[in-house]
């Protein structure tokens, strides 16, 4: 398989582990000569990792580093025949597509006014939709970023907490703001958040607000009622997106049936302008221990299910 001296390193890996990874999981040996990539072992097993391989080159060619993870990720992509897709390498900014499903949420956050991006933790959901507004705010398509979530922690009911308004709310917002400092870094974060390009708020402070020029993003969407819904869905003003994001099966109200992101999905597929992506277990990004985790816990909801 020929190959350029830079994607034969990069695919080869610090001390050759991601030709090792390659090699355990398709049992078969993979050797580097001078311009190229070989491989032997069962023909099966060879055009498994020439798969893996392909879509690992790809990113290289579109100047992207390649991780353990995404090792992982091609070869479990190559397993089931879709590795190596050219989307797998698309660029929205800063970030690149993992997955397929990651390819398909950015081209729906690119193309739609409202996107709804429902999956287990772990899949990117959050972190794709904040670098896509951070990079829409850096071009100047939008003049803010808004992200908001549902406190439900804290019963969306914030005043009993010592501190001002930033020092209440930003335990709950933990997780964008570490998405912001790796997409940003912390010193443009800063600077934006003072002239109020960002804002990060409980969602029980978007009522009676009219959101215009602007990124909106709808976090952990599950725990959301369902007047909270149609009432965050309904700060869209002229020239703003928004993208809501949320796991259906991991929903923290008091009765489930209450929450509003099903709901509105429900409702919503079809409309004009609305775009829907589903992540699964596959898609999962972190450890992938967690994909396996993810699987568990769904299999044992399937078997519990009427």
């Amino acid at each position: 398989m020929p190959l350029a001296d830079e994607a034969v390193r990069a695919v080869a890996g610090p001390g050759g582990r991601h030709v090792a990874l390659i090699e355990d999981a398709f049992k078969v040996l993979v050797e580097t000569p001078g311009g190229g990539v070989s491989l032997n072992g069962e023909a099966d097993a060879r055009r498994g990792a020439k798969r893996a391989i392909e879509s690992l080159a790809g990113r290289v060619a579109g100047h992207l580093e390649i991780t353990p993870s995404d090792v992982r990720l091609a070869i479990d992509e190559a397993r089931v025949g879709s590795g190596g897709a050219p989307h797998h390498v698309s660029r929205r900014g800063a970030v690149a597509a993992k997955t397929a499903s990651q390819a398909r949420y950015l081209e729906a956050l690119a193309d739609h006014d409202l996107v709804f991006g429902l999956g287990p933790a772990g899949t990117g959901k959050t972190f794709l939709a904040v670098a896509h507004g951070a990079g829409l705010l850096r071009s100047g398509a939008v003049e803010r970023l808004v992200v908001t979530r549902p406190a439900v922690e804290a019963g969306e009911r914030l005043g009993f907490l010592p501190g001002d308004l930033t020092e209440k709310v930003d335990p709950y917002m933990a997780p964008v703001w570490e998405a912001l400092t790796t997409i940003l870094g912390a010193d443009a974060l800063r600077r934006r958040r003072e002239r109020a390009e960002i804002e990060v708020a409980p969602i029980a402070f978007m009522r009676g607000r009219t959101l215009s020029h602007a990124f909106i993003i709808v976090d952990e969407a599950q725990n959301t009622s369902r007047l909270q819904m149609k009432m965050v869905l309904t700060r869209i003003g002229d020239g703003s997106r928004m993208v809501v994001t949320g796991d259906p099966s991991q929903v923290d109200l008091l009765n489930a049936a209450d929450s509003g992101l099903a709901h509105a999905v429900g409702l919503l597929t079809g409309v004009e302008g609305v775009a829907v992506t589903h992540f699964t277990a596959a898609d999962v990004v972190r450890h992938p221990l967690v994909g396996r985790i993810v699987k568990a816990y769904d299999a044992d909801a399937a078997r519990r299910a009427p």
